[in-house]
């Protein structure tokens, strides 16, 4: 972070997971990365020192900043003076109202630089927000980039997971080492990108079952699916041996194996289950 004699008293805030990017070229190649341009509109989340808000100013149409930050809030109008195409808004973007803020913009992509701390609580607001968002861009831990894009089966396949491949195609597109970071983070980041997927990964004919069945798999891991089943809907152990059958799996499988599909096909079936006596 470039800073001027009056901005020398600033200090990072370990509170506000504060780690920022210094380096000039990086924000260049994560904005290439994220595959914005000139017609595009963006919301970042996260302007720090405004470095990556210059950038991105260059490259797009509109661009609405997101700083929670008050003591940064002199250096950004300094650095992002001459930007007449970026609107800045201080608060928590967990407390502001993100319909009314993003309206104006219509479709439009998401940057952000994602405090670790905030990383979960974000990712289910972006994701289940309902904002017309055609694609997230962040820089997270890079242990959540792995959630993000892991498979069946492997360690890191969750809800975070499901929701996001549900609706978008996440990839891991840059590594970023700790000390690319001022003050630099005990653990590395990466650079994920997902775009939107024209419809869902799965089919199915309730959402909200779908994603209760998911986040039921995974309620208890090492417990078998039908534990986890009769747990979170209440029902016999019949019923949920029953329902896994009616879905081609066998009464000892875990959900920590199973696909999206795999969920599909249980929501789907759910309103064959007979209401327990």
């Amino acid at each position: 972070m470039k800073q001027g004699k009056k901005n020398q008293q600033f200090h990072h805030k370990h509170s506000l997971g504060q780690n920022f990017i210094t380096d000039e070229a990086l924000f260049a190649q994560l904005v290439d990365l994220s595959g914005v341009g000139a017609e595009d509109h963006v919301l970042e989340i996260g302007a720090g020192a405004g470095g990556m808000t210059k950038v991105l100013a260059k490259r797009c149409r509109k661009v609405v900043s997101i700083e929670v930050d008050s003591t940064l809030l002199p250096i950004l109008k300094v650095a992002l003076h001459h930007c007449d195409n970026v609107e800045l808004v201080h608060g928590d973007v967990m407390r502001l109202n993100l319909q009314e803020i993003t309206k104006p913009l219509g479709h439009f992509h998401v940057v952000a630089n994602i405090p670790y701390y905030l990383t979960t609580d974000l990712m289910q607001l972006l994701l289940t927000g309902g904002l017309p968002i055609d694609s997230i861009n962040v820089m997270v831990q890079a242990e959540a980039a792995q959630r993000m894009v892991a498979r069946p089966g492997e360690e890191g396949w969750g809800m975070l997971a499901v929701r996001t491949q549900y609706a978008y195609r996440p990839q891991i597109v840059l590594d970023v080492p700790s000390c690319m970071f001022t003050p630099p983070p005990k653990v590395d980041s990466a650079f994920v990108t997902m775009q939107r997927r024209e419809k869902p990964a799965v089919q199915v004919q309730d959402e909200g079952m779908f994603f209760k069945v998911a986040k039921a798999a995974f309620a208890m891991r090492r417990k078998t699916m039908a534990n986890n089943l009769i747990a979170s809907f209440r029902i016999s152990r019949e019923q949920a041996e029953n329902w896994l059958a009616a879905c081609g799996l066998e009464k000892n499988v875990r959900g920590e194996t199973r696909s999206l599909q795999d969920f599909a096909n249980l929501a789907d079936a759910y309103k064959d289950i007979e209401p327990a006596k």
